[in-house]
């Protein structure tokens, strides 16, 4: 693990965290990446999909995997077998809010089992020989907020740094996160403490590391809207990329897809299960100009702030920027085929222009809540 934390690392992204995505991250600078979560006794079963989630590819400098686990010793092999495929540190899911976990007695599930959660952290740091890191949620409800409690004992285990995603179980993504209870694990905390939640633009990285306090931030749906955020972090101004300009971002992505998997009807296949999904955050970037929503970015998120047309031209959209701003789902399963089969960005432009000439635009009430999380 880098010491010190830079300031912006990759959240572990289940389903959008695969290794041409993080790839994707790596070539607009994140320094720090993570796998997407792993389940500890099927990666010790030798399972084959959860073993490819440890893969790294070598533009990979700190590469860490994350892994869901009830028992020590799952943890431990899991984590053993982490480190022999490369990973520079191994964290421990305490925060998945995903039924399948929850009841297989991981992830969220051992915020209410704090002295199971303290063995496992404490089995694990005896029984790796990297640093191990725990990423948590405030608590399984909001009257039990437990956060400050788990930090500490994840810390007298020896955890090596705690990640806070400051919104309960029962939350999800339905409230802005807590901030200040990030800047409280700061406080009372003497290991790293990083903040993850709700981060759309360079200057919100910004505001929260200095209101809390914290050694970082974690960018999860933020970096799956706009990849190009952990640039912005690091320049600490806003691109606006014109709708050519993400094409060929997309179309990066895309490639290192066809590379990773395969550029054959396999490949596709693969590939299939996820990039529909990948179009359905992409597709909800809007510009955000400082001089317009800086300022308000201090007072509320603005991954959680609903804004219609305002400093982003909506009115005046080109077909281009029509087709890839659609939140339709068979449109995003559109995009991803006619993505594949363009041989470069240029043919992909053409294509999406043609598309745009043949796809009515979305009737009332197709669009959904997508416009809540702008980029």
């Amino acid at each position: 693990m880098l010491k010190p934390l830079p300031d912006a690392i990759l959240a572990p992204l289940t389903k959008g965290g695969n290794l041409p995505f993080r790839r994707l991250c790596v070539e607009f600078g994140a320094p720090i990446t993570m796998s997407e979560m792993a389940y500890a006794r099927q990666v010790v079963r030798g399972s084959r999909p959860e073993r490819a989630l440890l893969r790294k590819h070598p533009s990979e400098s700190c590469f860490g995997v994350q892994i869901a686990a009830s028992k020590p010793e799952d943890a431990v092999a899991a984590g053993r077998i982490a480190v022999e495929n490369g990973a520079a540190f191994v964290d421990l899911n305490c925060g998945c809010p995903i039924h399948d976990v929850v009841r297989r007695g991981m992830g969220a599930t051992l915020l209410q089992r704090p002295a199971a959660l303290q063995r496992i952290v404490a089995a694990m740091v005896e029984g790796l020989p990297v640093p191990v890191s725990v990423k948590l949620r405030s608590g399984w409800k909001e009257d039990e907020i437990n956060a400050p409690e788990i930090a500490r004992l994840c810390e007298e285990a020896g955890a090596a740094m705690v990640t806070l995603h400051p919104r309960t179980r029962e939350q999800r993504y339905t409230k802005a996160a807590d901030w200040s209870l990030v800047a409280r694990l700061v406080q009372e905390r003497s290991i790293p403490i990083v903040g993850n939640g709700d981060v759309l633009t360079w200057h919100e990285a910004r505001d929260r590391r200095a209101e809390s306090g914290c050694a970082s931030v974690m960018l999860g749906r933020g970096v799956l809207i706009k990849p190009w955020l952990f640039r912005e972090i690091v320049e600490q101004r806003t691109w606006l990329p014109t709708a050519e300009e993400r094409v060929g971002v997309y179309a990066r992505f895309i490639a290192h897809c066809r590379e990773h998997f395969g550029d054959d009807e396999k490949g596709r296949k693969k590939a299939s299960y996820f990039l529909p999904w990948h179009f359905g955050f992409f597709c909800r970037w809007r510009p955000l100009p400082e001089a317009i929503f800086e300022a308000r970015a201090k007072t509320y998120p603005l991954m959680q702030t609903r804004i219609d047309g305002e400093g982003d031209g909506a009115g005046e959209l080109s077909p281009l920027e029509r087709i890839l701003r659609d939140p339709r789902e068979a449109v995003h399963k559109q995009l991803a085929t006619l993505f594949w089969d363009a041989p470069d960005a240029a043919a992909a432009c053409a294509a999406l222009e043609r598309l745009a000439a043949e796809t009515p635009a979305p009737l009332d009430g197709e669009a959904g809540e997508v416009a809540v999380a702008h980029g």
